[in-house]
């Protein structure tokens, strides 16, 4: 354990891919500040695990598609930085919240997109910007892409279009920051057996079959295959690691 009192803040840490990286990050001996939108109860979860593990774990409401709230939960995690975690700065930002979408190009509606483009890139852009002068050097951001932004598959174009531009923003955050021996990279899921998109990998088995056969591994992914990678990127020895995109999907469409 490298445990230096470090604190990561993970977005949408309540459940699924969030709250694997969360406990993970626990794991390695990091601190935790999760966000979560509306599980309240499913953050205090994971909260109380980490608890339980000798850490400290905080739980913040969050909806990160709404920018202009950024500026309230920015004083209320100083807030919680200095009474809780008696400091001022974080050292990693996980960029991991999001929302499914499914529609072909004919039939994604200007709605649909726009809180695709709000929660996915503007919400995570302009939540880095927030959090940058608060994060201390020598830290990380890592930030979830997907699968989807590498081969097409059609109904997810809106979606996957926003993790292309998370991908090009990591890029950059990584040769902005270097100065400052801040590291940025991009961890892409493939297909994943969670309720992420109303559950439909995990439970419809048809799709399920179907991610199985295109995939090298021959099963869908799991939460616990992701937040291990999510974890490493936030220890010493991923020090020499930034700008990279690290695909974790099992080999799909190699």
């Amino acid at each position: 354990m490298e445990n230096k009192n470090q604190i990561a803040l993970v977005t949408g840490g309540s459940r699924g891919l969030g709250k694997d990286m969360a406990l993970k990050l626990a794991e390695k001996g990091i601190n935790v500040i999760l966000t979560y939108n509306n599980k309240a109860d499913d953050a205090q979860e994971v909260v109380h695990q980490i608890q339980q593990s000798g850490l400290k774990a905080v739980a913040l409401q969050l909806n990160t598609g709404n920018i202009k709230s950024f500026g309230a939960f920015i004083e209320q995690l100083k807030s919680i930085l200095k009474g809780t975690f008696g400091t001022d700065h974080l050292d990693f930002l996980i960029n991991n919240a999001g929302t499914g979408h499914h529609a072909p190009i004919s039939q994604t509606t200007e709605e649909a997109f726009d809180e695709l483009l709000n929660i996915h890139f503007k919400g995570v852009y302009f939540l880095t910007q927030n959090i940058l002068p608060i994060l201390n050097d020598g830290g990380g951001i890592v930030n979830i892409s997907s699968g989807l932004a590498r081969f097409a598959m059609p109904g997810a174009s809106a979606y996957a279009s926003m993790k292309g531009a998370i991908e090009v923003f990591t890029r950059y955050l990584a040769k902005e920051l270097g100065g400052q021996r801040i590291r940025a990279n991009v961890v892409a899921p493939g297909a994943i057996a969670t309720d992420f998109n109303g559950g439909q990998v995990r439970d419809n088995q048809q799709l399920n079959d179907a991610v199985s056969s295109m995939t090298a591994m021959g099963r869908p992914g799991v939460a616990e295959d992701i937040g291990g990678v999510v974890a490493f990127l936030c220890t010493e020895d991923a020090r020499w690691i930034t700008g990279q995109r690290i695909e974790v999907s099992g080999g799909m469409h190699i």
